[in-house]
């Protein structure tokens, strides 16, 4: 990789943030927007409104499966890419299906804007997450991670509250506009600034897909989607509990919006810095501090200060494990790390999908615009459950292979 002048270094990391501040304000600027898409494309919206959010809640799934699925698939196909080129051909992308988005005239037309926006969400910050380690030098993955997903994090106290009221009082369509000249402008500065990253041509495709065949990823690929999917459930209708519950005016939502992006943006610095020091203690304590706010927030929601409490400590419970998760992938993931790094992404919003069904799903059956903070409790649970058995079968794993190197050595000696 070629040497960077201190300016260009600080340009080039921004630039990787700037398109993961555009990735985060486009998926959950979609939360905020969620009331007011549904009432302009869902039939029979104001007439039965549980119904109609469940419906419009399709709109989130939609963009994690696209995530989902072009998570490997972009890995896998763009294995011997040069990691510059990817970055802009996916802003590009990124570009064009947010402009779809804010163009299509029907419900099911922006639905599949929607699958198609998500498709290169996971390989960014899959390659993101590679190039700023890269800048930022070794050993600092952690950070690196981080770093990439500052963009993300800020993206909630800025560029979702910002995009939600832009929706309030231009329309909904016009979020979507804003966001395709966010990733304009990425595309431009990371056109400018990023390193020139040689492509590999030796490497084999199918070798990335191999990193699949290790029970160890799939593991924690489950720790990421289940784990994940309350603070989706809690988040793809938050607008409806501001409103509806809380009973706040529409224009609180953007400041309960940026209330849980600031602890976001907060945990997710604590999870690099932490994560760097000490993966699995970060890990674990982001899922035993998570578990109970979600729990109060299914009891207290509905008290105006309480939410805003609530919202500031599940954006920064919930974040603190993000980089420390996405590490461990990349780490299993061995020489895929490209492949790891998009299908933890890909994890990520396979939770998203199943909050907001779920969600959606116990909001539908009358439960309340509070129940998902009770799917959130289950499945974050869940998920700590399976990130200790991950844990417990990497020790007795490497309990194995030191009496194997013991065996082994007393058998040299002997002979």
């Amino acid at each position: 990789m070629q040497q960077l002048t201190p300016t260009r270094r600080v340009l080039a990391l921004f630039a990787l943030a700037l398109g993961g501040f555009g990735i985060g304000t486009t998926e959950f600027a979609s939360m905020g927007l969620l009331p007011l898409i549904g009432d302009d494309l869902v039939s029979g919206f104001a007439q039965n409104p549980e119904r109609g959010i469940q419906t419009a809640g399709w709109l989130i799934s939609a963009y994690a499966l696209g995530v989902v699925v072009g998570a490997p698939a972009i890995a896998v196909l763009a294995a011997r890419m040069s990691q510059t080129r990817l970055v802009l051909i996916l802003a590009a992308a990124f570009t064009v299906a947010n402009l779809s988005s804010a163009l299509m005239p029907t419900f099911e037309l922006t639905m599949l804007s929607r699958f198609v926006s998500g498709l290169p969400h996971g390989a960014y910050f899959g390659v993101a997450s590679l190039l700023a380690a890269r800048i930022m030098g070794p050993g600092r993955q952690g950070a690196g991670v981080a770093l990439a997903l500052s963009g993300l994090t800020v993206a909630n106290v800025i560029g979702v509250p910002l995009g939600t009221f832009l929706g309030q009082t231009a329309g909904w369509r016009w979020s979507y506009v804003a966001i395709a000249g966010i990733f304009a402008l990425t595309l431009l500065l990371a056109f400018r600034t990023l390193p020139q990253v040689a492509g590999n041509p030796e490497r084999n495709p199918l070798r990335e897909l191999s990193a699949l065949r290790d029970g160890r990823l799939w593991l924690m690929l489950a720790v990421g989607a289940i784990g994940f999917g309350g603070f989706f459930a809690i988040y793809s209708y938050i607008a409806e509990t501001v409103t509806r519950v809380a009973g706040l005016s529409e224009s609180t939502v953007p400041w309960v919006l940026a209330t849980l992006g600031i602890g976001m943006t907060i945990g997710n610095i604590l999870g690099g810095v932490l994560g760097d020091k000490a993966l699995v203690p970060t890990m674990l304590g982001g899922f035993l501090a998570v578990i109970p706010v979600m729990g109060l927030y299914s009891l207290l929601g509905g008290e105006p200060v309480a939410l805003f409490v609530l919202a500031f400590l599940i954006g920064l419970s919930t974040s603190m494990l993000i980089p420390s998760i996405q590490s461990r992938i990349i780490q299993i993931a061995g020489e895929a790390e490209l492949l790891g790094a998009a299908m933890n992404h890909a994890a990520f919003n396979v939770g998203n999908a199943l909050g907001a069904a779920v969600g959606g799903a116990v909001i539908g059956a009358g439960l309340g615009y509070l129940a998902p903070g009770w799917v959130g409790v289950l499945l974050a649970t869940a998920g700590m459950g399976l990130a200790v058995v991950s844990v417990l079968l990497d020790r007795r794993s490497a309990s194995l292979r030191r009496l194997e190197t013991h065996e082994q050595g007393i058998v040299e000696r002997v002979g």
